[in-house]
């Protein structure tokens, strides 16, 4: 097997998908809570673009299980973005666990992905209209 073989996913682009039980109620969610239009739109999905990075809602029978990030956006400005938000109705997940815990719905959190040349990331979560858990982080240099 050639390198290219082996590395064929890694020339492609990530896209995230994420599920909508009620694609009307989510387009609203996302027009007036996050600021987002769709740039595309096909029967049964809406397609999103973010800092030149997709990702589509798509009309689901199932439901998200909200236990996990499904997609983040990096910001160098996490508490402004959390106040803006916060002013648009989006409600932010609160977390009191020993070793973390949210202060105005934002996580200081130690260690942070070797390639980010960062020590830590403050971070934020919340569920969007569909119960989908999205993060919003800010890299700590």
């Amino acid at each position: 097997m050639t390198a290219d073989e082996r590395n064929i996913l890694a020339r492609g682009r990530v896209a995230t998908r994420l599920p909508a039980q009620d694609l009307d109620r989510a387009r609203r969610f996302y027009a007036q809570q996050l600021g987002l239009e769709p740039v595309d739109e096909r029967p049964g999905g809406l397609l999103y673009r973010c800092g030149g990075t997709d990702f589509a809602l798509f009309r689901s029978a199932g439901a998200s299980p909200g236990t996990f990030t499904q997609m983040g956006w990096e910001v160098d400005d996490i508490e402004t973005v959390v106040s803006q938000l916060q002013r648009r109705g989006v409600v932010f997940e609160e977390v009191d666990l020993p070793g973390f815990r949210t202060e105005n719905g934002i996580a200081g959190i130690d260690g942070n992905y070797p390639s980010k040349n960062a020590r830590g990331e403050r971070a934020a979560w919340f569920r969007d209209s569909e119960g989908n858990l999205l993060g919003i982080g800010e890299p700590v240099h």
